[in-house]
């Protein structure tokens, strides 16, 4: 495959010399402790920048058998690592180099705190004799990185390295999984020290609840079998968790309706009966109906944010709220709920799978949602000789049998996507989710192929939020990574326009890109096939053609401009006040 790494074994050992001892221990360079722990990690491909502070580190990679991809900005590698992770379920690993490298990760450091990506990003820094003197390329990561990392480390001795980097790999990838930076000056890359990694992390602080206590699973399970209209809400922790097939057995027994988070689609199969579709701002009638109805919800690892709630008053009024979460500050934080169960939702699934309760006597309500999901599905009007984007997203999915790995940017066509394309399986939908990052799709593509290289790779992108990482495309051109980038060309910041439009008056204000590059010759520049449509009736041919094609390929859409996502929920409403439910 293009740009794999060699198999673990494979893999040289660090290039610096080590004395081995009859414990075990090595003595090692700090650089060649970094190397040597991320081996024994397992990891097989880092996303990197160099520059003057990680030098060391560089040259103790140099040759060590881990794949190393440099992506063109900082920005790009901590979403390509962003990418990796989301597939994988593995921590992604990012390097960067002190000042300008370590700020440039902070964006991605954010995405991946609030959608509970694990990451280990490794900062070079200036030498601990000048740290505080405003050193050149100096700054504080340590302290930007505290609110939106799960744990920081700056290490100031080379004999931490061991410990540090067991205790990181643990942290990013256990309980709530997140982003997790360690920072070393550059001298420490230089120090000798015994190396050994066979001592378990120590962190009594830190001590996550894995299972739940069979009391509040007792209770979850008697309110659900008085429940008149109960209905599941799946969020991405079904998928941190590896808990779908539990789902769904759950769901199947119970005959209950399911409905996702954004970011949790592909937990439930989008084509189960039960599946009501995503709900929130722009989620289907039927699931929104559910949510607002229910008079029992069962929250799987959801964090109940705005854009799924709508106005919290007018969000399951009338239910009683079991929440599960292995992050307890999650429960109760927005919605009030009566039944908190502290865990991993796979293991919560399981006790609730053994518990011997009667079924909720709901076929009527699941009925009367099953006629909504029929009634009002979504939709758009296929009109005139111009390329609709919902329609080619469909035609996308149709091509690939929805068995793609699909990125998006944020904004329309994410939205569009997460509608359109009916994800079966868990790891096939990489998205930004509560931080809503433009410029993260195109590097988190590369990231996702490193991830599942034996799987087709499709990101679709905005023409704006390509436009801010489109330097990655040198990445996929140069290793010719076989991924398929597909350009949503609007000719606008297409969120913010449908904005403008419905609720500023159609005052387009900064918000329409009268002035865009040849994205053809753009792509061409970076020895990208690449070829554009903008008819209706050429799409299925050149989509055809495209997807089958080897090797990487750009294909820019020229779809209509005005067409917005619909249905929507205005903001400041309640969910069940939906504009654009019916054509």
């Amino acid at each position: 495959m293009p740009g794999m790494s060699k198999p673990a074994d494979e893999m040289k050992r660090p290039t610096g010399e080590a004395n081995h001892r009859t414990d075990g221990a090595m003595l090692l360079k700090g650089a060649d402790m970094v190397v040597e722990a991320l081996r024994r990690e397992r990891v097989d491909v880092i996303f990197g920048y160099p520059g003057g502070a990680v030098l060391p580190l560089y040259d103790a990679l140099y040759e060590c058998g881990i794949r190393h991809v440099l992506t063109r900005h900082e920005q790009g590698a901590i979403h390509a690592a962003e990418g990796y992770a989301r597939v994988t379920g593995r921590p992604g690993v990012v390097i960067a180099t002190s000042g300008p490298g370590a700020t440039n990760l902070v964006t991605g450091l954010a995405d991946a705190m609030m959608d509970s990506i694990p990451i280990v990003a490794i900062t070079g820094q200036v030498a601990k004799t000048v740290i505080g003197t405003d050193a050149f390329q100096e700054t504080s990561i340590i302290g930007i990185s505290t609110p939106i990392t799960k744990h920081n480390y700056q290490i100031r001795h080379a004999s931490e390295i061991p410990k540090v980097f067991k205790e990181a790999f643990h942290i990013a990838n256990s309980g709530r999984k997140g982003p997790v930076l360690i920072d070393i000056p550059k001298d420490v890359a230089g120090e000798t020290a015994l190396f050994s990694y066979d001592d378990p992390p120590q962190l009594p602080g830190y001590q996550p609840t894995v299972v739940p206590h069979q009391l509040q699973i007792r209770k979850l399970m008697s309110g659900l079998s008085r429940a008149k209209k109960p209905v599941i809400l799946a969020g991405a922790g079904i998928l941190h968790a590896g808990a779908s097939a539990e789902l769904v057995a759950f769901a199947e027994r119970h005959r209950l309706p399911v409905v996702h988070t954004l970011l949790g689609l592909g937990g439930f199969p989008a084509s189960h009966p039960l599946f009501l579709g995503m709900g929130g701002m722009h989620g289907s009638a039927a699931a929104n109906k559910a949510l607002h109805e229910t008079d029992f919800l069962i929250n799987l690892g959801a964090r109940f944010d705005d854009r799924l709630t709508g106005k919290l008053e007018f969000f399951a009024p009338h239910a009683t709220v079991a929440h599960v979460d292995i992050d307890p500050a999650e429960i109760g934080k927005n919605v009030s709920t009566q039944i908190p169960v502290v865990g991993d939702v796979r293991e919560a699934l399981l006790m609730m799978l053994a518990a011997d309760v009667e079924s909720p006597h709901a076929d009527a309500w699941m009925n009367e949602l099953l006629a909504t999901k029929e009634q009002f599905p979504y939709w758009y009007v296929q009109e005139g000789t111009g390329i609709k984007p919902q329609r080619l997203i469909a035609e996308i999915a149709r091509l690939t049998a929805g068995n793609a790995v699909v990125i998006t940017d944020v904004g329309q066509h994410q939205m569009w996507t997460a509608q359109f394309f009916p994800f079966e399986v868990p790891d096939r939908w990489v998205t930004s989710g509560g931080l809503g990052t433009m410029g993260f799709g195109l590097p988190a593509a590369i990231g996702a192929y490193f991830g599942k290289p034996e799987q087709q790779v499709v990101a679709i992108l905005g023409d704006a939020g390509f436009q801010m990482t489109q330097q990655e495309l040198a990445v996929i051109g140069e290793m010719e990574l076989p991924i398929k980038v597909v350009i949503v060309n609007n000719g606008a910041l297409g969120m913010v326009r449908q904005w403008q439009e419905l609720f500023h008056g159609e005052r387009y204000s900064a918000s329409l890109l009268e002035w865009q590059p040849d994205f053809i010759k753009l792509a061409e520049a970076y020895r990208i096939p690449a070829t554009r449509v903008q008819e209706d009736d050429a799409l299925t041919d050149v989509l055809t053609a495209f997807l089958a094609a080897p090797g990487p390929g750009f294909l820019e859409c020229v779809v209509e401009p005005r067409e917005n996502v619909f249905p929507m929920v205005a903001p400041g409403t309640g969910i069940h006040q939906m504009v654009g439910v019916k054509p």
